[in-house]
């Protein structure tokens, strides 16, 4: 499947990216079928070629998603704009931490000795278990 993606160039600190048609399974600096444009974050300069674009895609190709933002935010077309990124969820779970606090706190309680304490049965229910 072939993909309407960024390859970046440049030194590091100073990244520039292209604007590239490839392959999808081919490393983002490997093989290119067609450069369809620029882009310099730093000017915030967009420079690409859209009757491509539109080509490549009548053709079968995806655009990624942060490309397909890039031409939305500087009005080339009128697309709505795809979720480039999704942030990691943490699970918050409570009742675990909740335990491991009671299970610290018994600990503690075991080392001062105040759960120590074992409750024997009183000497009548002891004499008549014998």
């Amino acid at each position: 499947m072939l993909r309407v993606r960024l390859q970046r160039t440049g030194k590091r600190g100073q990244a520039y990216f292209r604007i590239i048609v490839a392959e999808h399974t081919k490393k983002p600096k490997g093989k290119v079928l067609e450069l369809l444009g620029s882009y310099d974050p730093h000017k915030k300069e967009l420079k690409v070629e859209k009757d491509r674009i539109e080509y490549w895609l009548s053709k079968g190709a995806q655009i990624s998603p942060t490309v397909n933002n890039l031409l939305v935010n500087n009005k080339i077309w009128d697309r709505p704009k795809m979720a480039s990124w999704k942030p990691k969820v943490k699970p918050v779970s409570k009742a675990p931490k909740a335990e491991a606090k009671t299970e610290k706190e018994a600990e503690v309680a075991t080392e001062e000795g105040s759960a120590s304490v074992v409750e024997q049965p009183p000497i009548e229910e002891q004499a008549s278990a014998n």
